[in-house]
């Protein structure tokens, strides 16, 4: 999403200009950067924190040539994700995971066969609840992925 796309979707909502809408946005993050500059860290709630660090001066290799440079020390800005957005980013692996098994469900019942990456004794005992590439255990809370496990076959 762009700048633009913001600005249009917040005068749309709120029913101001865009042209005025794009001067508040605008100035939001003006205000941003000149905090950021001045005090080095901005703190927005239910949003995240923007930080200025000083990363250090190291020894690096020019991955084209092999050579060593010298990498001077730097200035660079961070940003923590505050915990609503966190969640908010969890919810979507949870729907991609509930969307994997879906679609399983869906190819299993539709051809009766089971989708590569899945266990086929997991659909044989009925156990169902597994993302591709994962073992499940009968009667067991604790899942393995198949790449992690050393048992052969």
């Amino acid at each position: 999403m762009t700048k633009k796309e913001i600005v249009k979707a917040i005068s749309e909502e709120i029913g101001l200009t865009q042209l005025k809408t794009k001067e508040i946005v605008q100035k939001t993050f003006d205000a941003i950067v000149d905090t950021l500059v001045r005090d080095g860290r901005i703190e927005l709630r239910n949003f995240g924190v923007f930080e200025v660090k000083k990363r250090a001066a190291r020894k690096a290799r020019n991955p084209r040539t092999g050579d060593k440079v010298f990498v001077p020390e730097k200035f660079v800005v961070t940003f923590k994700p505050g915990k609503e957005m966190e969640e908010k980013v969890l919810q979507l692996e949870v729907e991609a995971a509930q969307s994997a098994l879906a679609q399983q469900h869906t190819a299993q019942a539709a051809g009766g066969e089971t989708p590569p990456g899945t266990n086929a004794s997991n659909t044989e005992s009925g156990n169902t609840n597994s993302l591709p590439g994962q073992t499940t255990y009968p009667n067991s809370v604790a899942s393995v992925s198949s790449h992690d496990s050393h048992n052969p076959g």
